[in-house]
């Protein structure tokens, strides 16, 4: 055998993987890098923030609370004074409204009060079932209405609660006064819904 040839049992151990060779270099530790993205490679440095500058953000923030906290209250103060006039608004409407319907009621049934008053003087109502309803009438007009029928003889004579139809002098009265009731008056809470027709006394 020459001295140039090659003994294949000198290689006989080698494998691609743990060879030197050209195709296949061995990985050294110094060679290795860490993937992107990775801890290692980006490291996050903590911002430091001025200690004014949350504090004058904190002092803002309370700020605005109290502003808003202020309107709220406003905003609900409004709202019950608003309420309050309307209940207040509703209740006194509600009363008028209530207190005129009645007075159209009464006012109506004054004719029917005359009648009854005509025949009362002219003891034409007697006893019967007529008596009956006819007061019952005029005691529900004056407990629930409040209902005032009002005027008599020797009354002074006022020109806003009634009217003088007829006149004459008498030197022995030193002011007007009711010479004889025409046509009685009636009134709700006094309120004149007719004024009374009277003959007055005027003196000398």
């Amino acid at each position: 055998m020459s001295q140039d040839a090659v003994n294949p049992d000198e290689f006989a151990g080698e494998t691609p993987e743990n060879s030197g060779g050209p195709g296949r270099p061995e990985s050294t530790g110094a060679d290795q890098t860490a993937p992107a993205g990775s801890p290692e490679q980006e490291a996050v440095v903590p911002v430091e923030q001025d200690p004014n500058a949350q504090l004058e953000a904190t002092v803002a923030e309370l700020e605005q609370a109290k502003e808003d906290l202020a309107r709220a209250r406003a905003d609900l103060y409004n709202l019950n004074q608003e309420y309050g006039n309307y209940v207040r608004r509703a209740k006194s409407e509600g009363t008028a409204q209530r207190q005129l319907g009645q007075e159209e009621v009464a006012e109506a049934l004054l004719g029917v009060l005359d009648d009854i008053s005509a025949a009362r003087e002219a003891g034409e109502l007697g006893t019967g079932p007529f008596a009956s309803i006819a007061t019952k009438l005029e005691e529900t007009l004056a407990s629930r209405f409040h209902l005032e029928r009002y005027g008599a003889e020797g009354d002074p004579f006022d020109p806003q609660l009634h009217e003088a139809l007829m006149a004459q002098t008498n030197p022995d009265i030193e002011h007007p006064v009711i010479k004889q009731v025409l046509q009685p008056g009636y009134r709700i809470n006094d309120r004149v819904l007719r004024a009374t027709k009277v003959m007055v006394d005027n003196p000398e």
